[in-house]
């Protein structure tokens, strides 16, 4: 089974993710973002864009390559990921589902003021991270659109990365 948890950057995913994946028995956290910086590692590049997403060849090595570590481990994958273009997750899942992959989809939410006080007091890539301030508007599109309806929403607002943690480690051992 794979528990993908996504939201946009500075939801606490990767925080969360570490955390699910104790409460999990057999569990692996597989950051997709690897098979990106893979990618963006071939030189010389491949054409430039701003999103590794957008690379044809990101999206089926992330299936890929969850599946061979599946068969390879067994077990639970956490992927902490943000996944905010509908036919990107689309392809995704459908990889998955096409080799009978399970996938518990969940988004962390939290709402505009709190997520840019998030990314305010952000430690990792600092204050202001300007990446992590542009995809807050394209957040809002896709949890309006699609993303909410096709995920388990929590809403992390007033949750600390534990509480979110045991709330997603309980549904899915639920």
């Amino acid at each position: 089974m794979i528990v993908w948890l996504n939201g946009t950057h500075g939801a606490g995913k990767t925080t969360t993710g570490a955390l699910v994946q104790r409460l999990i028995p057999d569990s692996r956290v597989f950051d997709a973002e690897k098979v990106g910086e893979t990618l963006m590692d071939i030189t010389p590049g491949l054409p430039a864009t701003d999103n590794f997403q957008h690379w044809p060849p990101w999206r089926p090595l992330v299936v890929e390559t969850a599946r061979r570590v599946l068969d390879y481990t067994g077990g639970t994958l956490v992927m902490p990921m943000t996944v905010l273009v509908e036919e990107y997750w689309r392809e995704i899942s459908a990889g998955l589902a096409h080799h009978a992959i399970p996938v518990r989809h969940f988004v962390l939410h939290a709402d505009q003021d709190t997520l840019r006080g998030r990314i305010a007091g952000d430690t990792v890539l600092g204050p202001n991270s300007p990446f992590r301030l542009q995809y807050l508007d394209p957040y809002a599109e896709a949890a309006r659109t699609w993303l909410h309806a096709e995920a388990e929403v929590v809403d992390t607002t007033h949750l600390t990365p534990a509480q979110a943690a045991v709330q997603i480690a309980a549904a899915v051992k639920g």
